[in-house]
């Protein structure tokens, strides 16, 4: 079969949002792939990640996320973070569930790069995740992601025939894509791989009609769709009066009351606060989900958040559903 010819990866497109629940669980014993769930963001923490990862795991948090990029991570200090805080509360490694990403040649500071720049591509991604598992001290990574698009659909292949490669080695248990913007190339992305991406991690924002077309895809594939920039992108969608007294009534801050909203709306948000008491308060509501609590009661109170995001006509998938 003839290879349709794709569109460029790198455009974004303005879309309409598209709003979706999930029916959330009525226990809270919870497996780690288990959704909704909170994922804890190491980018930007530097020499602080290690400390920070460390009481995170504290506070609660299971899921980490990483990338073998030391412009913007640290992942020698993911390692350092999460095995200190598993001998401390006694956790094995199948307690913890952690992702990391391959980076493309032009995400790093050239003097910084973590493999050698002179390999062929499928090479750098071999060097990429040994260097991966010797930061992060372990012999397996849960979720392996494509940090960003290549320049070609030809080397996209490459990277990720290579990524596969692992996955049938038993060294990495899923993969998945990331800044990925339009709803063609995700298409194409997974139609052409043969191990399935299982993870979409993108910049939640108005720019790209907040991925509602891409959201609805992953929907429809079980794919979990991870949202970072969650906050910084979003402040008025729970900055104004109305979103403000719904968190007061909710016992929540209003950044919480936005996390509550994504997961209310099938996305799994990076949560990279560095604050300790704010990580306890994320996960005593990722808790409240857990055990069944419905945080929005009916889609009027999840509209107060949906209608302020500034990407008209949302609406819920299976309206009439319970929240």
């Amino acid at each position: 079969m003839a290879m349709m010819v794709p569109p460029n990866p790198l455009r974004l497109f303005p879309t309409l949002l598209l709003l979706f629940t999930r029916k959330i669980a009525s226990t809270s014993s919870y497996s780690l792939s288990d959704r909704p769930t909170l994922k804890y963001g190491t980018a930007w923490k530097k020499e602080a990640t290690s400390d920070l990862v460390y009481q995170a795991i504290q506070s609660g948090f299971r899921h980490i996320d990483t990338a073998c990029q030391p412009r913007h991570y640290n992942e020698g200090g993911v390692g350092d973070g999460w095995t200190a805080a598993a001998k401390d509360l006694n956790l094995q490694r199948s307690d913890l569930w952690i992702q990391t990403k391959f980076s493309g040649l032009g995400a790093h500071d050239p003097n910084n790069v973590p493999y050698d720049v002179n390999a062929s591509l499928e090479e750098r991604v071999k060097q990429s995740l040994k260097k991966s598992l010797e930061n992060l001290q372990t012999d397996y990574i849960d979720s392996w992601v494509m940090h960003g698009p290549e320049d070609s659909w030809e080397n996209h292949f490459k990277v990720w025939r290579t990524m596969e490669m692992f996955v049938d080695e038993g060294k990495v248990r899923q993969l998945g894509i990331s800044n990925f913007y339009r709803v063609e190339d995700v298409k194409f992305a997974y139609e052409q791989a043969r191990i399935k991406p299982k993870v979409v991690q993108n910049r939640f924002y108005s720019d790209s009609g907040h991925d509602v077309e891409i959201r609805k895809f992953c929907q429809e594939h079980d794919i979990e769709y991870q949202s970072f920039w969650t906050l910084t992108a979003n402040p008025k969608a729970y900055r104004h009066p109305a979103a403000l007294e719904l968190a007061k009534t909710k016992g929540l801050s209003p950044e919480g009351l936005f996390y509550a909203f994504c997961m209310a709306i099938g996305i799994t948000p990076m949560d990279g606060t560095t604050n300790t008491q704010h990580m306890k308060e994320d996960i005593a509501l990722l808790n409240r989900i857990r055990s069944g609590e419905k945080i929005f009661v009916d889609s009027d109170e999840l509209a107060i958040i949906g209608n302020a995001l500034g990407t008209p006509n949302w609406s819920i998938v299976g309206d009439g559903e319970e929240l």
